[in-house]
């Protein structure tokens, strides 16, 4: 039975009645023995895959497992960074297909995922990135992305704190997407998982999945600690663990997995109300709706499994950003974490089809994986349902037996 939607109205009713009406957010059911469409991993991809294999393709027979709990993984451990201004068409069309979808996400899912689209700008700190931003510029312009470069005086209008002339790396200007900006990840998670049990999908947390059954190279579905579920259909959404899944299927993905960590300032007044990537020293700093300055840096540089990162990345990135902005070097440390992140060799995803017929696989993703939620999603839906989805045909398998690789990294100087 679907929800009451959330209102002004339900909230002032709710508060004449000491808000004892509200119902929860989704359901918590035991799993069904076969399920049309079953989706590996309860974070913001998958559980907007999910969304819209129901919303724009009608499939509601559909269960999201999670081994841990519901966007505890990479959803919950990231810095919310948003942007489309990607180099590379196939990335650019994702991106911005994803930010089109994050402007009206909270009305479309009747559920406030905080969208703040406060500008984002990334530096130039050296006479090469200066000309390959500018070069972005040009190619979004041709891709109608909105984008623009900016010099160091605008940049200094938009962000008081920033140091224009470090000792080692000065500012000479930046690529600058008003568009861009946050939003709350534990809200997206959120969001989409109350719109999925609203269609009457099921989400089944606390469920690992211990097997993959296969039939004549077809998948039937998959063991878990739940008991055994039957599938039609199976997508694989699950960032650093895919690997694992995809040996349990019987097939390898050219992914590694390491940390990734970021950290966050005790709380301050209000400083700097735009985001602001730096990617010649791989860092990026934003402040939150708390008042903290949320601060992150690259991956750690050997694979693991750890969710605490390592000192010497944030010794290395804090310098680095005390230079930028003065500022940080007066203040406190509050919380540091990490996530799990899938690497592939030219740092852009896979949405794709697998040796395994009716097994697909949304993975790759990297450190930029959170800005691309509504839009892989949304990708990854259609992949499932017809076969093949534009927004992914470049992304598939074949592109690294091939060498049609979209690299990212070298475009852009980093993978966010």
């Amino acid at each position: 039975m679907a929800q009451r939607r959330y209102s002004m109205f339900a909230v002032a009713r709710e508060a004449l009645r000491y808000h004892s009406g509200w119902e929860r957010a989704w359901r918590s059911p035991a799993p069904k023995k076969r399920y049309d469409v079953v989706v590996v991993g309860a974070g913001g991809h998958g559980l907007a895959t999910a969304y819209y294999l129901g919303k724009v393709h009608g499939i509601t027979n559909v269960a999201v497992i999670e081994k841990g709990w519901l966007g505890g993984g990479n959803t919950g451990r990231n810095t919310t960074i948003i942007r489309s201004n990607y180099l590379q068409d196939p990335s650019s069309a994702i991106f911005d297909k994803a930010l089109k979808l994050y402007e009206d996400l909270s009305q479309d899912l009747n559920y406030n995922v905080m969208f703040s689209p406060r500008g984002l700008l990334m530096l130039a700190q050296s006479e090469h990135e200066m000309r390959g931003y500018k070069r972005t510029v040009y190619a979004n312009e041709l891709q109608g992305v909105s984008t623009e470069w900016i010099g160091r005086e605008r940049v200094k209008e938009l962000v008081p704190i920033i140091n224009l002339d470090g000792p080692r790396y000065p500012v000479l200007g930046a690529l600058y997407q008003e568009r861009g900006g946050t939003a709350r990840h534990d809200a997206v998670a959120w969001g989409y998982a109350r719109g999925c049990s609203n269609m009457g999908m099921d989400i089944i947390q606390q469920c690992e999945v211990t097997g993959v059954r296969t039939e004549g190279g077809k998948v039937v579905g998959v063991d878990t600690t739940k008991g055994a579920i039957d599938c039609g259909k199976l997508a694989v959404v699950v960032a650093g663990h895919s690997s694992v899944l995809a040996e349990m299927a019987g097939f390898r993905l050219p992914i590694e997995s390491m940390a990734l960590q970021a950290w966050v300032s005790e709380p301050i007044k209000p400083a700097i109300d735009v985001v602001v990537m730096a990617n010649l020293v791989h860092g990026y700093i934003s402040q939150s709706d708390k008042g903290e300055l949320v601060l992150g840096g690259g991956t750690d540089g050997f694979n693991n499994y750890s969710q605490r990162g390592s000192w010497h990345h944030i010794e290395e990135t804090t310098r680095a950003l005390v230079e930028t902005f003065p500022i940080v070097s007066r203040l406190k440390m509050l919380r540091h974490w990490g996530g799990i992140v899938d690497m592939t060799g030219d740092r852009s995803p896979i949405l794709s089809k697998t040796p395994v017929e009716g097994i697909f696989v949304n993975c790759g993703w990297g450190t930029g994986g959170f800005k691309a939620i509504p839009g892989s999603g949304f990708a990854m839906a259609e992949l499932v349902a017809k076969g093949h989805s534009p927004l992914a045909a470049d992304f598939g398998l074949h592109r690294f037996k091939e060498g049609q690789f979209i690299d990212e990294s070298v475009a852009a100087g980093v993978a966010h």
